[in-house]
């Protein structure tokens, strides 16, 4: 699957279509996205999820402070797996938001994403000011020729998650509640750079994530179980979230590095997604770099005997 941009239509067929942001892609989301691949299967049709990005509330709200749980590369990796053919991001802009429901059912639907089926929920508005709603899409529907499919509020009540829900767990560091949620393990996706080589010196050597999306979520400061696929393999380790308060005074920029057990090879450079299965305690500011090995050695006797639990469930 390929993620398609404004100026990239081509190879878009007739389509059924859901809409909306789907951060997180989460059991509620799940349940939207698995209708759409059923009905594509159907009415041999292609399933596509048509998105915005940067989020509307950045644009329409002026909220430059919302986080959001996927970058648009994990997104479309979730969606992908679930069977969808097209992830369509629609650059939201302020022009963009003032389209009449009329332009944007002509020119974006119907004229560029060919639909001829579309899933949304009861409360689905659209265009300017989104006056239009559902009954107003299946009026353009009778005369543009696609049908619509209403996901009722009771579906979507039914499984009583959120975005935002899953969000607020996160800034709790309840990873375990999200990633419950989440139906999957939330994951942070980065390049690893080189830091300061301080844990090589007390014998836990990190790799150090850089995150280049800055408006990606990062989860409560503290120490999580962590794993990641490198190489095919599967590797565990924990990851430390913050400013590194033992040997960085007033550093407020955000490190995230992890320590992976038995993996000894060079990751400089390479990008690499870390999945976060638990939280073991929060960032502590130590009084010696010998405090600190200590405190480190007790965190991987804990995240062991987590593991085991894992393995064995």
């Amino acid at each position: 699957m390929k993620i398609k941009t404004d100026s990239d239509y081509k190879q878009i067929k007739p389509s059924v279509v859901t809409i909306g942001t789907f951060d997180g892609v989460h059991i509620g989301h799940q349940k939207i996205i698995k209708r759409l691949i059923t009905i594509a299967k159907e009415q041999d049709l292609q399933a596509l999820v048509l998105t915005f990005f940067p989020h509307p509330r950045t644009v329409v709200q002026n909220d430059s402070n919302i986080k959001l749980i996927n970058t648009i590369d994990e997104k479309a990796k979730q969606l992908e797996v679930m069977g969808v053919n097209h992830l369509v991001v629609k650059k939201f802009t302020k022009a963009f938001s003032r389209l009449t429901a009329l332009e944007y059912v002509r020119d974006i639907l119907v004229n560029k994403l060919k639909v001829k089926h579309i899933i949304v929920g009861y409360d689905h508005h659209f265009g300017r000011n989104r006056a239009a709603n559902i009954e107003d899409l299946r009026e353009y529907g009778d005369f543009y020729g696609f049908e619509v499919t209403e996901i009722k509020s009771q579906e979507i009540d039914d499984v009583a998650v959120s975005s935002t829900k899953i969000r607020n767990a996160l800034n709790q560091g309840n990873i375990q509640l999200a990633n419950k949620f989440l139906g999957y393990n939330y994951s942070l996706s980065g390049l690893v750079t080189k830091g300061k080589g301080i844990g090589s010196t007390i014998n836990f050597p990190t790799a150090n994530i850089y995150i280049k999306e800055s408006y990606k979520l990062i989860p409560r400061h503290g120490v999580y179980l962590a794993k990641s696929f490198i190489n095919e393999s599967e590797f565990f380790g924990m990851i430390n979230i913050g400013n590194n308060p033992t040997v960085s005074d007033n550093d407020k920029h955000i490190h995230i590095e992890i320590h992976f057990f038995n993996f000894k090879h060079d990751l400089y450079g390479k990008k690499i997604d870390v999945e976060l299965l638990d939280y073991i305690r929060s960032e502590i500011k130590f009084s010696s770099i010998d405090s600190l090995k200590e405190q480190l050695e007790k965190d991987k006797k804990n995240a062991n005997q987590r593991i085991d639990l894992i393995l064995k469930m």
